[in-house]
């Protein structure tokens, strides 16, 4: 016996269109093939960011990534991998990850809106800022790895040197 009827069941709202409005308000340019999928060109303080949204109403899921302007060199992989989970270590929200086929770099994070959940534009601003802000941290540990001729664990330290007092 199902549990639902099919006039019990509530479809959410595409969240893309929320954030098409935040990427309008903040003038960034972007380009929607489709209701499914938006992406996003961000000027970081370091880079210019490749931001990724998809909208999967089967899974009521969206799917966020930052990818950074910049490939991995075959070579620099495995030290990258590494860096990656130094940098994994210290994010609350999301993950660092790397399509190494492409040498693509890049912060992701899904959301899921089961059950109905509609997403709210004080939610998906959060998830934005938190993938550039998380980017734009790690950005000079992922130069010392990859042109700097770091390690990993020294190019952490090094990125994350935290100043005290004032000059």
């Amino acid at each position: 016996m199902p549990l639902l009827t099919a006039s019990d069941v509530i479809t959410p709202g595409n969240p893309l269109d929320i954030i098409e409005q935040i990427v309008t308000a903040n003038e960034w340019p972007f380009d929607r093939h489709a209701d499914d999928e938006l992406n996003v060109g961000v000027e970081g303080s370091w880079t210019r960011y490749h931001l990724w949204f998809a909208w999967r109403q089967e899974h009521e899921a969206l799917q966020f990534s930052c990818a950074f302007d910049l490939k991995v060199p075959k070579e620099k992989v495995v030290a990258v991998h590494s860096l990656m989970a130094l940098m994994n270590e210290k994010l609350w929200l999301g993950h660092f990850d790397l399509w190494a086929h492409e040498g693509l770099l890049m912060f992701r994070h899904a959301l899921v809106f089961s059950g109905g959940a509609e997403a709210t534009s004080a939610q998906l601003e959060d998830v934005v800022e938190v993938g550039l802000r998380e980017s734009e941290r790690f950005y000079p540990a992922i130069q010392f790895v990859l042109w700097g001729g770091k390690g990993p664990n020294e190019a952490i330290a090094a990125a994350m040197l935290e100043t005290e007092g004032e000059a």
